[in-house]
């Protein structure tokens, strides 16, 4: 069964998913970033490569040849392709992702403003209502 990661308080969505992101990596494995908004993914690609002054995150988007081949750990995705060999499933969209259970990890970040709690606040009722293991974590940044 899918293991639900909460990660509430996040003062910048796209930098917590980046310092994720580092820390699935670092831990050998393979993750997609999935969220419909083009715009979005568009500046956590740009993100992606100079948030850590040290290193970038090996990343592409997934209409990306290379991405078929499953030759880079971080894929950007507006869409959850079917059995691509993925760990963790980080959810940057506002609703819960279409066929999440195919993921080990799925990683929701909630942000500060009152409205990303409320959207954030119903899809953990969800999965917690599915039945799914859930553990969440306050962030103080």
């Amino acid at each position: 069964m899918t293991q639900i990661y909460f990660y509430s308080g996040s003062v910048n969505k796209l930098q917590t998913a980046c310092r994720l992101c580092a820390k699935a990596l670092q831990q050998n494995m393979k993750i997609l970033i999935y969220t419909p908004d083009a715009t979005l993914l568009k500046q956590l690609d740009e993100l992606l490569w100079t948030f850590s002054p040290t290193s970038f995150i090996p990343h592409c988007h997934i209409h990306e040849d290379i991405a078929l081949v499953s030759a880079t750990p971080a894929i950007l995705s507006d869409r959850i392709p079917p059995d691509m060999p993925f760990d963790v499933l980080l959810n940057l969209h506002r609703e819960q992702p279409p066929s999440f259970d195919q993921f080990n990890r799925l990683i929701e970040i909630a942000g500060n403003s009152p409205e990303d709690k409320q959207v954030a606040r119903e899809r953990y009722r969800f999965y917690k209502d599915a039945g799914y293991p859930l553990q969440h974590f306050q962030l103080d940044n």
